[in-house]
């Protein structure tokens, strides 16, 4: 019995522990989850109401639909959702806070063109004298005014932050506008020719420009670059004459002839101008552009006109950094120093401008800028107007013979187009929505509008947000323009930002220093206690030396998100005589903040592997992104225009949404879009079977259409080129076919923006070569014969070499044989026996 007692006593006792044990980790595993499952509902309700984060007046009404109350020992969440929970929260009408947008009208004078003052004295006369003068007044206040293309002309704005307000902006072109054209042209040795023809059509320009503008004037400038080495030659001579075929010393600017109505005077004075030299490619016309630009009143510029200057060179261009190489270190100050005859004087003593000069004395003088440059030199200008806001370039022929259709063509395409742009600073963003000429469309977010006629009113949407509050209170007013580029008319905005709330400022009744409800240790602000240096605390009840002004329950109290709530500071701080000390990251840029410690920054959703994607600020487990960027992680871009096309104003080619910066192409009719910008189409069947015949008689002179069809049929106008390749992303089609030559031939087609069909067409077809089977026959049979001759020829080679052996072989042994003396040992010499019958010899 005992051994029976000992031996599973022990078992009951560890499996009674195992139990306890399991029942301890099951019970931290289910708070762990309740403390995980509390924080992420926490974090949703952040989302969804980031009101309850804010503490004081200003913060809550810098958070779009909050409100704030202000009511003395209010104990509900001060700071709330006023169009959900206005009826929930117990606050007097009187301390709410909670700030509308403002808008106001200064100055709306309806668009209209100008009207001259005629002053009919007639009418005047035949009236009686007091009627007469108020007649007189009346008539000449409404029958001379100025062109008015901008309406609105001056509004006022009060704005909450992070609230977008649109205004109505209306633009039109005024009929018979004045115009100042201003040509600057280079003049030195290699530009002779140019002047000479522009002296030569200088009354075809002016009578060109009439056609559009009946007030028109023409000015004329000139330019070659310092007169310092190492731009120009300083030797005495050079100076004096600096090439062959210059006539005058080198200069940077002169201003030869003023803006006048005077085409004559303009031709004598450019034929005049004297052609100098300088020794380096790039030219100093970055100097004259300055100062044909600030030098408003020695130019004359006028102030109600649009303003273009023509530049003409054939060559580069120095600019701001260039001045070093001769010893020119003074930065340019973009001011005038033109002296009494034109000259610029202080082209040795200051340094180039830069392009961002040039731009912003463009933009504050409204001028049109046109390059008007040769073909080695237009891609240099075409990059350059890119950072000149409203410039143009085009190409200038050899000798300047296209001048005024130069011209023409580029004051057509700038007044044919209308781009708004402002001057607000950083902390105000303003975005441009327009249908442009469809008056029935659909608003899109674009800031330029093309095809205009005169007279033709383009309705603007201009979307006004302020993003933060300045921190010099002082900004906290500011004034910007909106405008039209190239025409010197504006709206002027005064915009007022909402950044604090009146109770927090002295003088407000609800503004109270050393108030009773903050122990006498703080300024009541807007129900709100602001402790002093020395007290801390909600209502500052505790000192520095933490003693307690009030029980250990409202201690306590202080620490939790609401009174539902056991835990203290969220479970992520201490509770410090009724405050949260958070606790502190190991990494330093990692922060735990908020009243309740509720808040961090680096809680919040990653796209790419970086938080908030790379483009914003994590606060409080919600990522504020940066002007341009979008989304839960600040992973989409803000605007649309990522989603149009080049050369189009069409967001996605009108076949989709732009979600995130890219186009979600649709389905219509059973057709399935595609591509970056949903202009392709794999199951249309495309036109190139619809140009083929057209292109082949209009090109190559083949196919089945007689010269008689071709022409009446073929209405396409292709153009031609040395290659046909298609562009994808521009949304061109290729098409290739083979004719009966069995030759390809090869063209592309796209659309420009009017919705026009345009063709390239290769110049030439891509034939197989030309096959000759009398050639190859011949050349077969020569080729037997030749091979066959050849071979008789080597035989008889062989043969003769053989011959030739064999026989220098006998040769060359026969002559051995020749010249041996040695005698044969078996040889013996013959030996003859005579007997004579008659002799009887003796025995």
């Amino acid at each position: 019995m005992w051994s029976h007692y000992n031996c599973y006593h022990p078992i009951k006792i560890k499996t009674k522990m195992n139990k306890r044990l399991m029942m301890m980790m099951l019970t931290i595993a289910l708070l762990s989850l309740g403390f995980c499952y509390a924080d992420e509902i926490q974090q949703q309700l952040i989302r969804q109401n980031p009101c309850v984060l804010k503490q004081t007046c200003h913060e809550c009404i810098q958070t779009p639909s909050c409100a704030w109350c202000a009511q003395p020992k209010f104990d509900g969440k001060r700071c709330f959702q006023s169009n959900i929970n206005s009826n929930v929260v117990q606050c007097s009408e009187r301390y709410i806070n909670n700030p509308k947008n403002e808008y106001k009208m200064l100055d709306a004078r309806v668009l209209q063109k100008a009207r001259k003052n005629t002053q009919s004295y007639t009418s005047s006369v035949s009236t009686s004298s007091g009627s007469s003068t108020s007649s007189f007044k009346g008539s000449a206040s409404s029958s001379s005014h100025d062109a008015v293309q901008i309406s609105p002309q001056q509004v006022s704005l009060k704005l909450r932050i992070n609230e977008a307000y649109r205004i109505a902006v209306n633009y039109a072109q005024a009929e018979d506008y004045p115009v100042d054209l201003y040509y600057l042209m280079d003049l030195s040795n290699s530009m002779e020719d140019d002047k000479e023809k522009l002296s030569l059509l200088g009354d075809l320009l002016a009578q060109s420009m009439q056609n559009i503008t009946s007030n028109f004037r023409l000015g004329f400038g000139s330019f070659v670059d310092k007169v310092v080495m190492p731009y120009v030659n300083t030797m005495p001579k050079n100076l004096l004459k600096p090439c062959p075929r210059c006539e005058a010393p080198p200069y940077g600017f002169q201003n030869v002839m003023s803006l006048s109505q005077d085409t004559k005077n303009f031709a004598d004075e450019v034929k005049r101008a004297p052609v100098s030299g300088n020794l380096d490619a790039p030219e100093g016309g970055f100097d004259a552009i300055m100062q044909a630009i600030v030098c408003r009143e020695q130019i004359g510029w006028r102030e109600r006109a649009r303003r273009l200057l023509l530049f003409s060179t054939d060559a580069g261009f120095h600019y701001a950094g260039d001045g070093k190489l001769g010893g020119i270190i003074k930065p340019n100050d973009g001011l005038c120093h033109l002296d009494s005859r034109g000259s610029y004087t202080h082209s040795s003593l200051q340094d180039y401008p830069s392009i961002s000069q040039i731009n912003s004395k463009v933009r504050q003088n409204s001028i049109n800028m046109i390059f008007a440059v040769t073909h080695e030199q237009i891609s240099v200008y075409e990059r350059l107007m890119q950072h000149i806001e409203g410039a143009s370039a085009g190409t200038l022929s050899e000798n300047s013979a296209n001048v005024v259709d130069l011209v023409k063509d580029q004051y057509s395409k700038i007044s044919s187009s209308v781009e708004m742009r402002d001057t607000a600073s950083s902390a105000i963003k303003v975005t441009y929505y327009s249908s442009c000429l469809d008056k029935d469309g659909v608003l899109k977010q674009t800031n330029k509008c093309d095809g205009l006629k005169v007279g033709t009113v383009v309705n603007f949407q201009a979307e006004i947000e302020v993003t933060s509050c300045p921190p010099n209170r002082k900004q906290w007013t500011q004034t910007f323009q909106i405008y039209p580029v190239g025409i010197n008319e504006s709206l002027t905005v005064t915009l007022d930002m909402q950044c604090d709330c009146q109770c927090e400022n002295i003088g407000h009744p609800d503004y109270v220093e050393k108030s009773p409800d903050c122990h006498g240790a703080g300024t009541l602000k807007c129900g709100v206690c602001e402790c002093d240096s020395m007290h801390f605390g909600r209502m500052c009840e505790c000192d520095a030396n933490n003693n307690r002004h009030a029980n250990d329950t409202s201690m306590v109290s202080g620490c939790r998100l609401n009174n539902d709530s056991e835990i203290n500071c969220s479970g992520r701080g201490e509770c410090n005589c009724g405050q949260c000390d958070c606790q502190t990251r190991s990494n330093p840029e990692e922060k735990v903040y908020g009243t309740y410690c509720e808040c961090d920054n680096f809680s919040c959703d990653r796209s790419g592997g970086a938080l908030c994607g790379g483009h914003g600020t994590c606060d409080c487990g919600v990522c504020k992104c940066i002007p341009g960027w979008t989304g839960e992680s600040c992973d989409c871009h803000a605007t649309n225009e990522t989603c149009i096309m080049d050369g189009s104003d069409e967001i996605c080619s009108g076949r989709g949404n732009c979600e995130c910066g890219q186009c979600k192409c649709s389905e219509e009719n059973g057709i399935r879009y595609s591509g970056k910008y949903c202009q392709k189409c794999p199951t249309c069947p495309g036109r190139c079977q619809e140009f083929k015949d057209c292109i082949q008689c209009l090109v190559y002179k083949t196919g089945t259409l007689s010269p008689e069809q071709c022409e009446k049929t073929c209405t396409i106008k292709p153009i031609i080129v040395k290659v046909a390749e298609a562009n994808e992303d521009k949304d061109e089609n290729m098409c290739s076919y083979y004719d009966q030559d069995d030759c390809r031939f090869a063209y592309v087609y796209t659309y420009d923006q009017s919705g026009k069909i345009v063709i390239r067409a290769q110049e030439e077809r891509e034939c197989p070569p030309q096959v000759y089977f009398m050639g190859i026959i011949l050349g077969v049979i020569g080729a037997i014969v030749l091979i066959g001759m050849a071979l008789l020829l080597l035989w008889k080679l062989l043969t003769t070499i053989n011959d030739r052996r064999e026989f220098a072989k006998f040769e060359k042994e026969r002559m051995i044989a020749k010249w041996d003396t040695a005698e044969n040992p078996i040889y013996r010499q013959a030996t003859s026996t005579f007997k004579n019958p008659t002799y009887m010899g003796k025995s």
